[in-house]
């Protein structure tokens, strides 16, 4: 097939181009390939009764298919330049808040209204984390939440899939330009050609990504990986703070090596679970806007960012062999509470039992000083620390530490202010690209090219 169009990646960034594309040129022949399922049929097989961990499914459900590593996230669509993502270096600060603020205003109309819009600016906690050396980000939180992000995909399918040609189950093996402005797609089953090409991955799809910039000779850099711990507490300790601001983005600079160490996707009343990227099990966390599926705890991660020089360059591939190793020890993800980390001792069964925290993931009991580094691990305890200042009991013996948790981030690919490679009508968004790190940056990203495209072709 010949297509104006073809979007690699079902995610936020592949949807909302596909979004933009129908309704700016709806003459255009558009086809949307993704490596997962359509949405309806993405379901993960953990049900914490008969398949209780990870058993590596050949796609991953959480990770892969419609709606992307976010379809089954928090649903947290945070507006601002402050993090998520370096989207504002390309297009401009006040263009990308616009297009964040069009995908929300999208985003309420096909089934999120009526969910809230939370802020940090003004906050009297930014105070409070200011005088015990805490940083608390500027941001403008939608929180959609899982149940309410899956109507909205489903409502922006529903709308998409009489304009697109979605091939599911379908991941793209190589690319080949094929003239000045031409490419083709190759997969298992065929081949198809277009004009435009808007390759929208996502972090799962980083190690692809890798592979054909090398072989189309698209220039990268390197980039990070952050690795770290999710923390799991009784939900009214950071309630005070879960309350108002809902996602809290904190920052702290650590004593001992100065490294900077965050908060990252808190999820209030949440569950912890795992992710398959690449075959390799990690932890996430979720929450529901729903009240009868909400928990009594909360989570959060709590991640350190490592920068690589030279003549080092496989940041991904240094988190792969930690995560790597978790696994090994721990069949999967492996849980400790705090105060065995303290204590220098594993942690078990019997202990996690008597805890006042219920674990809403089931992992092995183990030991993380034997997973993570030293200069990271430090840093995670140090930050804990900080953080019972403004939330005092995340300090306690009984929180939980399930690690690891890796985010995994693209070379950065060398693109114009128009988020186009070196190729002419190649252009590569979303998180696959190392420019962006979040959903609402991702989408932007996904509108912004779809204009461009509309316009040109």
């Amino acid at each position: 097939m010949k297509y104006d169009v073809i979007i690699i990646g079902a995610g936020p960034g592949g949807i909302f181009s596909a979004y933009e594309l129908m309704k700016n040129r709806p003459d255009m022949k558009v086809a949307v390939f993704d490596a997962g399922n359509s949405l309806e049929k993405r379901k993960c097989p953990i049900d914490g009764d008969k398949v209780k961990s990870c058993i590596k499914c050949k796609t991953c459900a959480i990770m892969n298919g419609f709606g992307g590593a976010g379809a089954f996230s928090d649903g947290k669509y945070n507006i601002t330049n402050d993090f998520g993502g370096t989207l504002y270096e390309y297009i401009g600060k006040d263009k990308a808040l616009e297009l964040m603020k069009y995908v929300d205003e999208i985003n309420v109309s096909h089934g999120g209204a009526g969910t809230r819009m939370f802020s940090t600016a003004g906050s009297e906690f930014k105070k409070l984390c200011m005088q015990n050396k805490l940083t608390l980000l500027d941001a403008s939180v939608r929180h959609l939440g899982t149940d309410i992000n899956y109507v909205v995909l489903e409502n922006l399918y529903a709308e998409l899939k009489d304009y697109a040609d979605f091939k599911f189950l379908t991941p793209i093996r190589k690319i080949e330009k094929l003239g000045d402005e031409h490419y083709k797609v190759i997969y298992d089953d065929g081949e198809d050609e277009c004009t435009n090409l808007i390759v929208s991955v996502g972090r799962s799809g980083s190690k692809w990504m890798e592979s054909v910039c090398e072989d189309m000779g698209i220039p990268t850099s390197s980039n990070r990986v952050d690795l770290g711990v999710r923390v799991e507490i009784p939900a009214v300790i950071f309630s005070h703070l879960t309350d108002k601001l809902y996602e809290s983005k904190i920052v702290y600079r650590t004593t001992k090596f100065e490294d900077n160490v965050r908060t990252f996707c808190m999820n209030p009343n949440g569950i912890v679970v795992n992710e398959n990227t690449n075959g390799i099990v990690t932890v996430n966390g979720h929450s529901f806007e729903d009240a009868d599926k909400k928990t009594d705890n909360t989570n959060f991660a709590l991640l350190v960012s490592k920068h690589f020089s030279e003549p080092f360059k496989d940041s991904n591939g240094y988190g792969e062999s930690i995560a790597k190793l978790s696994n090994m020890l721990g069949g999967g993800v492996i849980v400790q509470r705090f105060g065995d980390l303290e204590r220098g001792r594993r942690s078990n069964g019997k202990r996690i039992e008597e805890g006042t925290v219920r674990p809403t993931l089931a992992a092995t009991p183990g030991d993380l000083s034997l997973v993570l580094p030293k200069r990271v691990l430090d840093g995670i305890i140090e930050m804990i620390y900080a953080l019972d200042k403004i939330a005092p009991g995340t300090a306690n013996d009984d929180t939980l530490l399930y690690g690891v948790e890796v985010k995994f981030y693209n070379m950065e690919v060398s693109l114009d202010n128009n988020l186009e490679s070196v190729h002419k009508g190649m252009y590569i968004i979303g998180d696959g690209s190392g420019v962006t790190h979040s959903l609402s940056h991702a989408s932007a990203s996904g509108v912004y090219v779809a204009r461009r495209v509309a316009k040109n072709l």
